[in-house]
């Protein structure tokens, strides 16, 4: 364990075990103490065996309208996004729409030349070297937010990556971004109504958009908030969060049951591109990482695979950890910049560790 990543969450997990629990499902709720009450909240889910056996919410959704997180509550999901855009990739591709060796030049004639070895699978996989359009956004504030398209501008207005494509990992906002307007070129289809079509109306997850501000609204919307001062203070947007591919799905825990359960069938996704998603990425030196297309994966210490992914935006951390051999999944989605985004993970673990009675 990661001791900074540790002290950052250790305080608020650790605290069930000191305080003689009645229950496994006691203990849990205690890891969620510092989110009850008059302040931002957290929503937990915990789906096995095909059931969501499980669902919680705690502290306020919004604090100035007294409104509680409940499990329906929707969440910004930030990086947890990723999943349905890589997603959005791979039913094009069955549809032989796209091709995942497609290079930047090839679906884009102005993509400058750095472009043309970079192919959807290293977009895909954050094995591209393109470079963080977050280094070229000024903080403007949420009235002149940059966009996809933006971002995808961004890109173009360089003249090479980080490094070659395939030859390192470096996780990319850039990458989601452009596999975004990839979605928009070769479906017809603005981004957010292609996956409503797709993947939320096929799965009934009937809460869940790609939100666009003056466009759409969010039901029963969390809003994100600041400590500041030792108050919070909301602070639900920034300069970048307008940017769908890379992090702008809200959703809660009844709709991610839905999905989660989804991922077990071939219901959306073919076998082929299901393994595509939780295989391992691959260097062109034939080392292995751990990221598929859009999930983080890891192997317990007995060799059993987890995947998931987290995901940290200016007022939102959250998790959807998974362990498909058990059949066993936790979501925890939460309004506030704490804890820091890799403890997320480790918040997961303590769930899973208390619920099997470990």
């Amino acid at each position: 364990m990661n001791k900074t990543y540790a002290s950052a969450i250790l305080p608020v997990l650790f605290l069930a075990l000191s305080c003689s629990p009645t229950g496994p499902m006691d203990s849990v709720n205690r890891l969620f103490d510092n989110y009850k009450g008059n302040q931002p909240g957290a929503a937990l889910g915990i789906i096995k065996d095909g059931h969501l056996v499980y669902s919680k919410g705690f502290g306020k959704a919004r604090i100035e309208g007294d409104l509680d997180v409940t499990p329906s509550t929707n969440f910004r999901l930030a990086s947890v996004t990723k999943q349905f855009t890589a997603t959005a990739i791979l039913l094009l591709k069955e549809e032989g729409l796209v091709n995942l060796e497609w290079t930047l030049t090839e679906i884009f004639d102005d993509f400058p030349e750095y472009g043309e070895k970079i192919t959807l699978t290293h977009l895909l996989n954050h094995s591209s070297g393109i470079k963080d359009y977050e280094e070229f956004v000024l903080d403007t504030g949420v009235n002149n937010q940059i966009r996809d398209a933006g971002v995808l501008n961004i890109a173009k207005e360089q003249i090479e990556g980080y490094f070659s494509p395939g030859e390192k990992y470096k996780y990319s906002n850039t990458a989601y971004a452009i596999l975004a307007m990839v979605v928009e070129k070769y479906s017809g289809m603005d981004f957010p109504a292609f996956l409503k079509e797709r993947i939320f109306d096929p799965l009934k997850m009937d809460s869940t958009i790609a939100y666009v501000r003056n466009i759409n609204w969010v039901p029963k919307r969390a809003y994100g908030y600041d400590s500041i001062g030792g108050k919070w203070i909301e602070r639900d947007q920034s300069p970048t969060s307008a940017v769908l591919g890379d992090g702008g799905i809200y959703s809660n825990v009844e709709d991610l049951y839905k999905w989660d359960q989804s991922l077990y069938t071939t219901k959306l996704l073919t076998q082929e591109s299901l393994d595509l998603l939780f295989g391992y990425g691959r260097l062109k030196n034939g080392e292995e990482f751990d990221y598929g297309f859009g999930w983080y994966l890891k192997k317990m210490p007995d060799g059993e695979q987890v995947v998931y992914h987290t995901g940290s935006t200016i007022s939102f951390r959250n998790v959807f950890y998974r362990i498909p051999a058990r059949k066993l999944s936790v979501i925890i989605l939460t309004n506030r910049n704490q804890v820091r985004e890799e403890g997320m993970t480790l918040w997961a673990e303590k769930v899973i560790e208390l619920y099997e009675g470990d």
